[in-house]
């Protein structure tokens, strides 16, 4: 009964979309643009951004215009030079990138970021639930923002794009890591990474059968190691065989079967996630300790507190520390060791979605005709429509139907 109710209220809801928003996609389309702002990321080592100029182009293109904060590329060594070529207004007053209706960002903006945010503005940016407060959802609230968090996008496939791509990145990258810390270069043992004729190929036990755990793989298939990956879900190593198309030592968390191939290996990659709060510590200091000396250890979980019970969180200034003679790499933020790739990554997703906001007349006609961009919402006019914040923070919840519905 309660989903025929919900339902018929969201019956309501689309057909009072279609309704009232006739007159402002009017509107749109005589102003026939967005404006759109990309501020510098002030978060500590990050260096991506969310749109690179060819898609600027396209953007301003098809009569949107963009203004860039002066240096926001930098990171990932897109100039400002190059952004201006195709279009963009170069902004040297952070405050003029604020003024934009549309900001897309990498990471969460800080409070004072906020406090130059004006009412009704839309915010595309991740939201790091692990690290979240309070006082970052009230400001929003506060401004009257809409907000959607990147994290939760899904494509047509159901599948969550943002996190998949980095996810894909994070696990190939992992592996170029590895073979730079087994090299003599950086005080590893001097093996390279993989291996040849008459040569033993490299160990690589991987934990976690997941889409980092799955390009993790891949990666060191294609370099020649030999791979042992490990998860507690048969039915995840049975679909990254299906996945890799060749037939890995695969094996669920025995504690036995594990530690053995732990202490024996050359390379450990980290890489369980937790759908809910901290990942589990999988590997124990007992097994650290008695690893092969020089080993690698990789923590992709560092974010949500790490696999190994030794992991200590690193950054990419100082990325790797020693504990037992075995070398550990804890950075949480990966992707941001190769910005380029991964802004090329995001800017797939981002563009398309700033063409829909325009080409359906405002944020909300696009966010209701599309069901993956919707769950993405989670502040609505000041009002939050998610759930689980609202749950995890005790704010008032406002189901987002109720609320198109009630302010037709």
């Amino acid at each position: 009964m309660a989903t025929g109710l919900r339902e018929g209220m969201a019956d309501i809801a689309r057909q009072g979309l279609l309704q009232t928003q006739e007159a402002k996609l009017e509107t749109r389309n005589k102003k026939n643009s967005l404006y759109i702002g990309i501020p510098k990321e002030i978060s500590f080592q990050e260096n991506r951004i969310a749109l690179t100029p060819l898609s600027v182009a396209l953007l301003i293109n098809n009569g949107h215009r963009v203004v860039l904060e002066s240096g926001a590329g930098t990171g990932a060594n897109f100039s400002d030079t190059e952004y201006a070529e195709q279009g963009a207004k170069i902004a040297y007053n952070k405050k003029e990138v604020f003024d934009a209706d549309i900001l897309v960002k990498i990471a969460p903006p800080m409070l004072e970021e906020i406090e130059m945010m004006h009412k009704g503005q839309t915010l595309i940016s991740s939201l790091q639930t692990g690290t979240l407060k309070q006082d970052y959802l009230k400001a929003l609230m506060h401004k009257k923002i809409n907000a959607l968090c990147f994290e939760n996008l899904r494509d047509e496939g159901n599948v969550l794009s943002v996190v998949r791509a980095m996810s894909e990145i994070v696990g190939s990258t992992s592996i170029l890591i590895a073979a730079e810390y087994l090299s003599n270069v950086t005080g590893g043992k001097g093996l390279m990474l993989g291996g040849f004729t008459g040569v033993p190929p490299t160990e690589i036990v991987i934990l976690g059968a997941g889409t980092v755990g799955e390009y993790a793989a891949r990666t060191a298939l294609a370099l020649g190691a030999e791979v042992k990956v490990f998860d507690s879900s048969i039915y995840r190593l049975r679909r990254l065989q299906n996945n890799l198309g060749s037939r890995v030592f695969t094996s669920v968390m025995q504690p036995i079967v594990l530690n053995k191939a732990i202490v024996t290996c050359d390379v450990v990659i980290g890489a369980i996630r937790a759908s809910h709060g901290r990942s589990p510590c999988i590997v124990m200091e007992e097994t650290v300790a008695r690893m092969k000396p020089h080993s690698v250890v990789i923590d992709v979980s560092i974010d949500q507190g790490g696999c190994f019970e030794t992991s200590e969180v690193t950054n990419h200034t100082n990325p790797v520390f020693r504990k037992y003679d075995v070398i550990h790499y804890c950075v949480p933020n990966i992707a941001s060791r190769v910005p380029r790739t991964a802004s090329y990554a995001l800017t797939n997703i981002f563009a398309p979605i700033l063409l829909d906001i325009g080409e359906f007349g405002g944020l909300m006609n696009m966010v209701w005709n599309n069901p993956g961009i919707r769950e993405a919402l989670y502040i609505y006019q000041g009002n939050c429509t998610n759930k689980d914040l609202a749950d995890m923070f005790n704010l008032p919840f406002k189901d987002l139907e109720l609320l198109v519905v009630s302010n037709q």
